[in-house]
């Protein structure tokens, strides 16, 4: 909607994890390099851990991209599932072909055959679990458990586990003492610092193809930073309204004022939320009685 009129090629904010927009912050650099060195020395387990929307599944997308031919990867984002179910997904990713109604032995079997002929064609495994947070402690004894596979010199297969902060915290519970300790590389994304927030913005900026000098004015990248606290996600949505508000107003750039109205509208602004508000204090003003004029919630049913 808004990429014609500041010189767009494609939208610079979407939500999805496209490869080709991959901005490494120090810590996203660290991470990754943790990743690629875990997978490449046979490590067995590995844990990435990170808050909502600081990018751990763009870093696994840059991760697979970095994976070689001979790396089969199976990539499992949905863990809540039984056992039995987790395996049939786990032979679907891997592409193993075994008759339907397997058993949990049969299915150890036929993957511990599998693994052991890639092995010998030097060929390595990865299984990435994402939304590791998700999975309950039978289903996490299980996933152990496949770290059992192995020869007396290789592991036959790596695991990756991904997940909210939460995920630390589930390993701490002693009945999991065990994966705990198997655990050989971890490494927790932390968000953008102010500097970085602005360099991911501008990278963005440039690879949807944006030739001009200057979109947003300091203020905007001031309010950009302390409402987003530097979480990709949140510097997305925040700026992709941002520029929709400035196309239905016709601006030219964007200043801190329009950060604060869209945060606003989107009920991201730490300072509006009911509980920052003091005791008798005035409720926030309707959107009728709003004196900039048109909120991001009726510009969305504006343009829909």
């Amino acid at each position: 909607m808004y990429c014609e009129y500041y010189g767009f090629l494609r939208q610079p904010f979407e939500m999805t994890p496209d490869p080709s927009f991959l901005y490494l912050g120090e810590a996203h650099r660290e991470g990754l390099a943790t990743l690629v060195y875990g997978v490449q020395s046979g490590k067995g387990f590995v844990m990435l851990t990170g808050e909502v929307g600081t990018g751990k599944t763009t870093l696994l997308h840059a991760l697979l991209g970095q994976m070689d031919a001979q790396t089969r990867t199976a990539f499992i984002f949905n863990p809540r599932l039984e056992p039995l179910d987790f395996f049939r997904v786990l032979f679907e990713e891997l592409e193993i072909e075994l008759p339907q109604h397997q058993t949990k032995a049969e299915y150890l079997l036929g993957l511990n055959q599998f693994l052991i002929s890639r092995l010998e064609k030097d060929e390595k495994t990865l299984l990435i679990v994402d939304e590791a947070q998700n999975l309950s402690t039978e289903m996490l004894e299980e996933i152990r458990l496949l770290s059992n596979l192995e020869t007396p010199r290789s592991k036959l297969i790596q695991i990756m586990l991904v997940g909210q902060p939460e995920l630390k915290e589930m390993l701490r519970q002693p009945e999991l003492r065990q994966l705990r300790q198997r655990i050989s590389l971890c490494h927790h994304l932390r968000p953008f610092d102010s500097e970085e927030t602005r360099d991911y913005v501008e990278e963005r900026l440039r690879k949807s193809g944006f030739t001009g000098t200057k979109l947003f004015r300091r203020s905007a990248w001031q309010e950009l930073f302390r409402i987003s606290g530097g979480t990709p996600r949140l510097i997305n949505s925040v700026c992709d309204s941002a520029l929709l508000l400035g196309y239905a107003r016709q601006k030219t750039v964007v200043d801190g004022d329009m950060i604060r109205e869209v945060a606003s509208d989107l009920d991201l602004d730490p300072d509006t939320q009911p509980a920052s508000r003091e005791e008798g204090a005035p409720p926030a003003p309707t959107e009728s009685e709003n004196p900039r004029g048109l909120g991001l919630t009726r510009l969305l049913g504006f343009f829909r």
